[in-house]
C-alpha cells in the first residue's frame, strides 16, 4: 500500500504540473530588436504615480456638498482603465529608460528593479512593518514617499553626480502610493477614511508636481501620469471581475497630451449621454475580461460619470474619450513614444494615439513603430515552433502570412510619404490585432496534444485504482471463474515498442525533457490496467447478472453525486442542495423505524448545515454579536455535557473533570477578546497587548487540551470540539462562527446514524457507543471488504469534506477570507503570520469531520486502505473534469480558483491522509499529567 500511495503521489505530481505546461507556460520571447519611434519626443522625463486599491468612481465621484475629494486630479484629461494582464517577469519601461527612481512599497517596487539589465532603476522602500491595517492616525505609507521624493530632489542640487542624472532624458520616476489599498480593505471604500485618503493622495500629487516644475525650471518637458493597479470592492476585496475592481482611473497630463476643452454642459443633454452609454457603451464590452460581472453591473457602474459632474471640464468628445477603456498594458507604450525610449520587447500593448498631442506624422511613426515591435515578437514566437515542428506537421497562423505582413509595412511606409496618417493608423491597428492573435495561437499550439496525452494517463490511473478495488476490497467478482492464464510476452513487447516510438517523435521534434513524461507515463499506467485483464472480465460477467434497471440507477446517482461535487466548487448552493437531499435520507430508510429520535436530529441539522452555503462570503459586514452568541452555544454545551456525564457516571477521574472548566474558560476568554479588540480597532486605538498575549495562548492550549480528555469515543470528540471552538470563534467576524456547531452536532449524529445501519445490515449486536475507545494500535486494513453501504459512506465523508472547504467561504479564492478575521492575533502586515492562521481557521471543520470519521470506520470496522482508493477514485474523475475547466484568462479570481480547484481534487487524498493523521493523533493519544486517584462523585 506504502509503495502504490508513493507510486500515485509521483503520478499526482505530474498530473498537476502538467497544466503549467499546457495553460500557464511563459507567453513571453527574446531576440526581438528594440523599436522605438524615429521622430523627437515631446518629453524628457516621466513621472508616474500609481495609488493601488483606487477605483475610478472614487476618484471621480463628488462627495454630498458637491465638492471633489482630487480637485486637482480632476483638472486633467479623465480616463477610464482596465487591468487584465498578470504580473509575469518581462522587459519594462523602466528597464529601456536612462535612469528610473521608484518609492513605495518593497515588494513592488523591487518587481522592476529585478528586471532591469543594468544598473540603472533605484529603489526606496519602507519597513513592511508600517504597513498596519489599523493605525490609520499613526501610519501614512504615502506621506513617507512624498516626503522622500521632496528630500531626494533637495539633496540632489548639492549632489552633482545625482544633479546630472536626473537632468539627463528618457529617465522615470514612480511613485507607489498604497494607503488607498491599506484603509480601503480596513475601512471600505464608502469610509471617510478612505475618501480622506484620496484627499491626502491629491494634495500630494499636486505638491509633488510643483516641485517638479520649480525644479526643472517648468520647461515644459514632463509628463505626468496617474492611475491605479486595481479598485476594490464595497467590502474592500480585489482579484475578482467585477467592475469596482478592474476599472481604474487613469489621468495623464503634461508634455505630448491633448488637453481638455471645457465646453458647457448644455452642449450634452441627457437624451444624448443615454443613448451613448446604452448604444456605444454596449457594443465595447464584447471583450471585457471579467466574466463573473454581470453586463448590467458594468452599465450600472459605467453610468456614474454622467453623475461626476465631469462633462463639464472634458473634450468636445467627452463620451468617446472617457470611456476608450484602455487595457493597463497599453500604458506602456504611450509612456514610451512619449519619452522616446523603445517600446518594451515583451509588450502587447496598443498605442491610445488620440491621447497624443502631436503633430500626424508623429502619432503615424508610433503606431507603426508599436506594429512592428508586436510583430517581432509574432515573428519571433513562430519560427521557435516552426524548429521543433516536423514540417509536415507544422500548421501555420494563416490570417497572417509572411507575405501579408510584409505587404502591409510597405503599405503603412507608402502611406507615411503620401501623408495618409489615418490609413497608417488603422493599418497598424488591424496588423497588430492579427499580430497579437498569433501569438496566442503560437503560444497554444502544442495544447491539444498535450491534453490527450495527460487525459490518457489520467483515464488510466483512475481505472487502475478501480480494479485494484474491485480485485483486494469488494466480492463484486465473487463467483466468477477465477482461471488464472500463463502471461504472455506479446504485451510487455508491445508497450515497450509504443513506448520507444513516442520517445523517437518527441526526439525529433525536440521536445522539452516535460512533454517525454507526459507523453511516456501513460505506457506504463495502461501496461498495468491491461495487465489484469482477466478481473475485467470478471467484472464484466458479475455486472451482466445485474438487473439492467439497477446497474443504470447506480450508474445515475454515481453519476449524480459527482457533479454535484464538482458544481458545488463554483456554486456553493448546491451542497445545500445535498444536504437537503442528506436530510431526508431516514425516510427513504428503516432508520426512522428504529431511531426516530436520531433521524430527527439528522434532519434538523443537515437543513441548519444548509443554510451557510446560501450565505455571503464577500461584501458582508462583520457581525460580532454573532460570535458572542456561537460563544455562548458553545458554554451551554459544555454545561450541558458536565451536567450529563456527572449523572451518567458515578466516578471521574479528577483531572478529566477539570479538562471541562478549563475549555470553558477557553471559551469565555475568547468571547471577551472577540469583543474586546473588535471595541478597541472601532476607536481606532489598535490591538492591545493583553488581548494578544490572551488569543496567542488561547492557539496554543487548543492542541493540548484534547490530549488531556478519556479517549472514550464520545468524550474524546467533544473535548477535541471544545478545545477547537475558542480559536475558531477568536479567527470570526460572523456567522461562520456558527458553523462548527452545527457540523459537530451533525457529525455525532452520523456516527450514532450509523451505528443503527449496522443492525440493519445484520450485525449480530449493537455496541454501546460509550464503551468504544479509539486504539491508535487497531489495524483497520484487516477489517472486511466494501459493501453497498460503505460506498453510502465514503461519498457521505467526501460530501462532509467538501462542504468543509466552502460551507463559510471559498477556500480557492482569497477575496472568502476578511484579513480582519486575525486581528485578534496582529494588525500589521505579515503574510507568512496572517496566512497560516487563516488555513488553521480553514482546517478545524476538516478536523472534525476527519474526527468524526475516524468514529465511524471504527464502529463499522471499515477498511481505512479501501476508503483511500475509494476516495482516490473520486477524486481523479473530479480532476479529470477541473483539469478542462483550468482558466489562463480573466480576473485572478479565475485564474485561481481554477488551479486550486484542479489541485484541492488532485491532492484531495494526500491531504486526507496529513488531516487523517492529525486526526489520529488527536483521537487516540492520551497525556497524563501524572496518576490521579480516583474520586468518586455522590
Amino acid at each position: 500500500m506504502l509503495l502504490f500511495f508513493i507510486l500515485g503521489l509521483l503520478v499526482h505530481l505530474v498530473f498537476f504540473a502538467s497544466i503549467f505546461d499546457i495553460y500557464f507556460t511563459s507567453p513571453l520571447v527574446h531576440g526581438m530588436t528594440p523599436q522605438f519611434t524615429p521622430l523627437p519626443p515631446p518629453a524628457r522625463r516621466l513621472v508616474l504615480f500609481v495609488a493601488d486599491g483606487l477605483r475610478a468612481d472614487a476618484l471621480y465621484k463628488l462627495d454630498e456638498d458637491g465638492s471633489s475629494r482630487a480637485p486637482f486630479l480632476r483638472c486633467f484629461p479623465q480616463h477610464i482603465k482596465r487591468w487584465k494582464e498578470n504580473p509575469v517577469e518581462f522587459d519594462s519601461l523602466f528597464n529601456e529608460s536612462k535612469y528610473t527612481w521608484s518609492w513605495g512599497d518593497l515588494n513592488i517596487v523591487s518587481m522592476f528593479a529585478k528586471g532591469a539589465s543594468q544598473d540603472h532603476v533605484y529603489t526606496h522602500s519602507y519597513d513592511a512593518e508600517r504597513e498596519n491595517f489599523n493605525a490609520y492616525n499613526e501610519t501614512e505609507l504615502d506621506a513617507w514617499v512624498f516626503d522622500n521624493v521632496k528630500e531626494f530632489f533637495h539633496a540632489a542640487r548639492n549632489n552633482q553626480s545625482l544633479f546630472s542624472k536626473i537632468n539627463e532624458e528618457k529617465i522615470v520616476f514612480f511613485l507607489h502610493l498604497v494607503d488607498t489599498d491599506t484603509i480601503g480593505s480596513t475601512y471600505l471604500p464608502s469610509s471617510r477614511e478612505y475618501k480622506d485618503t484620496i484627499k491626502k493622495i491629491d494634495d500630494g500629487v499636486k505638491e509633488i508636481v510643483s516641485i517638479f516644475k520649480h525644479f526643472y525650471g517648468n520647461d515644459g518637458k514632463t509628463i505626468f501620469i496617474f492611475t491605479s493597479d486595481h479598485g476594490m470592492t464595497d467590502s474592500g476585496s480585489h482579484g475578482a471581475g467585477h467592475p469596482s475592481e478592474t476599472l481604474t482611473p487613469l489621468v495623464t497630463w503634461g508634455a505630448g497630451i491633448k488637453y481638455p476643452q471645457k465646453v458647457s454642459a448644455q452642449r450634452f443633454d441627457d437624451a444624448f449621454l443615454k443613448d451613448y452609454f446604452v448604444c456605444n457603451i454596449m457594443s465595447s464590452l464584447h471583450d471585457l475580461p471579467y466574466e463573473n460581472a454581470g453586463l448590467n453591473d458594468t452599465i450600472a457602474f459605467l453610468h456614474q460619470p454622467y453623475y461626476w459632474d465631469l462633462e463639464k471640464t472634458f473634450y468636445s468628445d467627452f463620451p468617446e474619450k472617457l470611456f476608450n477603456l484602455i487595457n493597463h498594458a497599453d500604458i506602456a507604450p504611450l509612456m514610451a513614444s512619449l519619452i522616446g525610449v523603445p517600446f518594451p520587447l515583451n509588450s502587447v500593448g496598443i498605442l491610445p494615439v488620440d491621447y497624443l498631442n502631436n503633430t500626424d506624422l508623429f502619432k503615424a511613426e508610433s503606431m507603426l513603430t508599436n506594429a512592428v515591435q508586436i510583430l517581432e515578437q509574432f515573428k519571433v514566437k513562430m519560427t521557435q515552433k516552426k524548429e521543433v515542428t516536423l514540417p509536415f506537421l507544422f500548421i501555420p497562423f494563416k490570417l497572417l502570412s509572411n507575405s501579408r505582413q510584409l505587404n502591409s509595412l510597405r503599405k503603412a511606409r507608402s502611406y507615411i510619404k503620401q501623408g495618409k496618417h489615418d490609413d497608417v493608423i488603422s493599418l497598424c491597428k488591424e496588423l497588430m490585432h492579427l499580430a497579437l492573435k498569433g501569438l496566442t495561437y503560437y503560444h497554444t499550439y502544442d495544447r491539444f496534444f498535450l491534453r490527450v496525452t495527460v487525459v490518457t494517463g489520467f483515464v488510466g490511473w483512475t481505472s487502475y485504482a478501480s480494479l485494484l478495488i474491485i480485485k483486494t476490497h469488494s466480492n463484486l467478482t465473487r463467483g466468477v471463474s477465477k482461471k488464472v492464464k500463463k502471461p504472455s510476452r506479446f504485451l510487455p513487447c508491445s508497450f515497450i515498442a509504443i513506448g520507444l516510438l513516442v520517445a523517437f517523435f518527441l526526439l525529433i521534434q525536440a521536445c522539452p525533457w516535460t512533454y517525454y513524461i507526459y507523453c511516456l507515463l501513460p505506457v506504463p499506467i495502461w501496461y498495468a490496467v491491461l495487465r489484469e485483464f482477466q478481473v475485467i472480465q470478471d467484472l464484466v460477467a458479475s455486472l451482466l447478472t445485474f438487473p439492467l434497471h439497477h446497474f443504470v440507477g447506480w450508474l445515475l446517482v454515481f453519476t449524480l453525486g459527482i457533479e454535484v461535487l464538482v458544481l458545488s466548487f463554483f456554486y456553493r448552493y448546491m451542497l445545500t442542495a445535498g444536504l437537503i437531499a442528506f436530510a431526508g435520507w431516514p425516510f427513504f430508510t428503516r432508520l426512522w423505524t428504529r431511531a426516530k429520535v436520531m433521524s430527527l436530529s439528522w434532519t434538523l441539522f443537515s437543513l441548519l448545515l444548509a443554510v451557510f452555503p446560501m450565505m455571503p462570503v464577500v461584501g458582508r459586514k462583520p457581525d460580532i454579536a454573532l460570535v458572542m452568541d456561537a460563544g455562548l452555544l458553545v458554554l451551554l454545551l459544555s454545561l450541558f455535557v458536565i451536567t450529563f456525564l456527572i449523572q451518567r457516571k458515578g466516578h471521574f477521574v479528577s483531572e478529566e473533570l477539570l479538562i471541562y472548566p478549563l475549555q470553558m474558560l477557553s471559551t469565555v476568554l475568547s468571547i471577551l477578546v472577540v469583543n474586546s479588540t473588535h471595541g478597541s480597532l472601532l476607536q481606532k486605538q489598535g490591538l492591545p497587548l493583553l488581548n494578544q498575549t490572551v488569543s496567542w495562548a488561547v492557539l496554543a492550549s487548543s492542541l493540548v487540551v484534547p490530549l488531556l480528555s478519556p479517549t472514550a469515543v464520545f468524550q474524546r470528540l467533544l473535548g477535541i470540539f471544545l478545545s477547537l471552538m475558542p480559536t475558531y470563534l477568536l479567527l470570526s467576524t460572523g456567522h461562520e462562527a456558527l458553523f462548527p456547531i452545527i457540523l459537530f452536532c451533525l457529525m455525532f449524529t452520523w456516527i450514532h446514524m450509523e451505528q443503527e445501519t449496522l443492525q440493519l445490515s445484520g450485525v449480530s449486536y449493537k455496541q454501546k457507543l460509550a464503551g468504544i475507545k479509539f486504539s491508535y494500535h487497531t489495524d483497520m486494513t484487516q477489517f472486511r471488504q466494501l459493501y453497498q453501504d460503505d460506498f453510502r459512506r465514503v461519498f457521505f465523508f467526501v460530501f462532509f469534506f467538501v462542504t468543509a472547504l466552502f460551507g463559510t467561504g471559498n477556500i480557492a479564492s482569497i477575496n472568502s477570507f476578511d484579513p480582519s478575521s486575525v486581528y485578534c492575533f496582529l494588525t500589521t502586515f505579515k503574510p507568512f503570520i496572517m496566512g497560516p492562521l487563516i488555513i488553521w481557521r480553514i482546517l478545524v471543520p476538516f478536523i472534525l469531520v476527519m474526527c468524526a470519521f475516524e468514529a465511524v470506520q471504527l464502529i463499522t470496522q471499515l477498511s481505512s486502505k479501501s476508503l483511500f482508493l475509494f476516495v482516490l477514485v473520486i477524486s481523479d474523475i473530479m480532476a479529470l473534469q477541473f483539469f478542462f475547466l483550468v482558466k489562463d484568462y480573466g480576473s485572478w479570481l479565475d485564474i485561481g480558483t481554477s488551479i486550486t480547484n484542479y489541485a484541492m481534487v488532485m491532492f484531495m487524498t494526500v491531504f486526507l491522509g496529513l488531516v487523517s493523521g492529525v486526526a489520529q493523533l488527536l483521537t487516540t493519544k492520551k497525556l497524563r499529567l501524572g496518576e490521579k486517584p480516583k474520586v468518586r462523585l455522590l
